[in-house]
């Protein structure tokens, strides 16, 4: 068989589900031929910029902005609208992909990203011979209206209620099968604690606060520690400061309350998440889905409107995480969340929700739909 990938770099979740599914289709299907490709390669270096740092900025200086926009265009009518209007006019580089597509040949794409699916729409459309089996692979726990398209066969969503939201937009709950999120194969592993707390000279009887700044190092990482100064009692503190390399060296230089662990993009969050007590983070689909796979509980932080204030409702209804709207309150509820009986209800909770085997499962239904290959 002959396998596409197809996402798009828009923060980090995209990118990190796509590699996931790459890793688990490989290990049931070692001889197909996989491509994993991020159509920002077509984009013209002024729209790869525009697109790589308008959606950073946005989200960093606009939230309120951005949540209005996801509002707006979260409706099947609006997206189907916007969909067809966009396809009604001539694109560079939705003519690469749709070259490259016809060139591969692929028998089965799968997207973790939206924006494929518009060229695939034409692809089914304008090709005479059989068209690939297209897989919408949501990678939040609340699915946009953009997600959805007439040319996808399958939806692979998060959750039960994921599926639910699509079946009352109108999609087949036949199409819909919630996998949960992928995540990579090493959130199946079960990394020694006392080994990794070793590694990085961590205490084995202080509890550890995890400090995730995302792939970019975006969010408010500096105020987090800052605040986390002033809470009371003893713990000790990892933050990864992600691609932000300046952000990396300006942390590093303040002596804290509590030992301070910094390190720059981690490669290794399985490890660091299991000797986690409590993650402080923003709450990204692929991050929390990692999160819940090591049954570890999430404080969250004023989450952005659209795709993070959906996440943090679901992770809250069932009780994984807590959240704060103002950083200020950050000392006094992780004073009271410290050594609590809520605490250990929380990983729990974040336990019962984990699904590590997510990717396989993505590789597993879509193969069941392909027996003829």
């Amino acid at each position: 068989m002959r396998i596409l990938i197809a996402t798009v770099t828009a923060g980090g979740g995209h990118i990190a589900a796509a590699a996931a599914l790459e890793e688990a289709w490989r290990a049931l299907r070692p001889d197909d031929v996989i491509e994993r490709l991020d159509l920002i390669k077509f984009f013209s270096p002024i729209h790869k910029k525009v697109h790589a740092d308008g959606y950073v900025k946005l989200i960093e200086l606009a939230p309120e902005l951005w949540g209005m926009i996801f509002g707006k265009t979260d409706n099947p009518k609006v997206a189907r609208a916007m969909s067809k209007l966009r396809r009604a006019f001539p694109s560079n580089s939705r003519h690469k992909f749709l070259k490259h597509l016809q060139q591969f040949q692929p028998d089965v794409v799968l997207c973790t990203h939206y924006l494929p699916l518009e060229t695939l729409g034409l692809l089914r459309l304008k090709e005479k011979t059989p068209p690939p089996l297209i897989v919408s692979i949501v990678t939040d726990f609340e699915a946009h209206a953009l997600w959805m398209d007439d040319c996808v066969d399958l939806y692979c969503v998060a959750t039960e209620g994921t599926k639910a939201r699509l079946v009352a937009r109108g999609a087949r709950a036949e199409n819909i099968v919630p996998t949960g999120i992928p995540i990579a194969a090493k959130f199946l592993s079960k990394p020694d604690p006392k080994a990794v707390r070793k590694h990085y000279g961590l205490r084995d009887d202080q509890p550890v606060l995890l400090v995730l700044g995302g792939g970019f190092g975006m969010g408010p990482v500096a105020e987090i520690l800052h605040e986390l100064d002033k809470v009371a009692g003893q713990f000790q503190t990892i933050v990864v400061a992600g691609r932000n390399e300046k952000l990396c060296r300006e942390l590093a230089t303040h002596n804290r309350q509590h030992p301070t662990h910094v390190l720059g993009f981690a490669t290794n969050m399985h490890e660091l998440m299991a000797v986690a007590d409590l993650i402080i983070t923003k709450p990204g689909g692929l991050t929390s889905s990692e999160a819940l796979a090591m049954g570890r509980p999430l404080f969250i932080l004023n989450p952005i409107p659209g795709q993070e204030a959906a996440n943090s409702d679901f992770l809250l209804e069932h009780g994984a995480a807590t959240k704060a709207n103002r950083i200020e309150d950050l000392p006094f509820r992780v004073e009271q969340l410290l050594g609590s009986r809520k605490l250990g209800e929380m990983a729990k909770a974040a336990k019962s929700l984990g699904r590590p085997h997510s990717a396989a499962a993505v590789c597993k239904e879509v193969l069941g739909r392909t027996t003829n290959k």
